[in-house]
C-alpha cells in the first residue's frame, strides 16, 4: 500500500512542474522509440513492437499473460497477434500442458527487430545523453531508476542492451 499512497499536499506545485517534465521527457521518448522502429521496419506499429519487447523478455508466453502485460483486451490481442504473424514476427502453437492455451514466441527475424531497435534507440539516447553536462547525469540517472521502478518496468536484460552475457 505504501507504493500507491499519495504523497504530502504540494502547496508550491512542484509536482506539477515534475509531472509537465517527465509528460515532456516521455514524448521525447516516444519520438526516438517511433523513429528507431520506422528505420527498422515501418510495417511495425508502436502497439507491436511492445508485444514483441515483452515477447523478447520472458518468451514463450500464455495469449493472456501477452494481454496483460501490454493491457490489451484478450480479442485485441489474438488480432494484434494475428498481424505479427502474419508478418512472420511471431508464431503461435498449442502449450503442451494445456492445449486451449496458446504459446507465443518471437520468430528470428522478431528478434532482430527489437536487437536493432533497440540498437538504433541507445544510438539515438546516447546522442541526447552526450549534449547533458556530466554534473547532472547522476542526479537523473537516480530519477529516472526511481521512476521506472515506481512504474513497474522491469530492467532491459543485458542481451538487448548489447552487452555481453556470458
Amino acid at each position: 500500500m505504501a507504493a500507491t499512497r499519495h504523497h504530502d499536499a504540494d502547496p508550491d506545485g512542484r509536482r506539477d512542474l515534475l509531472i509537465d517534465a517527465v509528460l515532456l521527457a516521455s514524448r521525447a521518448l516516444v519520438g526516438v522509440a517511433a523513429r528507431s522502429l520506422a528505420s527498422v521496419d515501418p510495417d511495425v506499429t508502436l502497439p507491436q513492437y511492445r508485444a514483441l519487447v515483452i515477447l523478447s523478455r520472458d518468451e514463450p508466453q500464455t495469449l493472456g499473460a501477452l494481454s496483460e502485460a501490454i493491457g490489451l483486451h484478450p480479442s485485441s490481442s489474438t488480432r494484434l497477434c494475428d498481424r505479427l504473424v502474419s508478418k512472420g514476427l511471431i508464431e503461435r502453437s498449442a502449450a503442451t500442458a494445456d492445449r486451449r492455451e496458446t504459446l507465443i514466441v518471437l520468430t528470428s527475424r522478431g528478434r532482430d527487430i527489437v536487437d536493432q531497435v533497440t540498437r538504433n534507440r541507445r544510438a539515438e539516447i546516447s546522442r541526447i545523453l552526450a549534449r547533458i553536462p556530466t554534473a547532472e547525469l547522476e542526479p537523473l540517472i537516480v530519477a529516472l531508476r526511481g521512476f521506472s521502478d515506481a512504474a513497474g518496468e522491469a530492467p532491459e536484460p543485458a542481451w538487448s542492451l548489447g552487452w555481453p552475457t556470458g
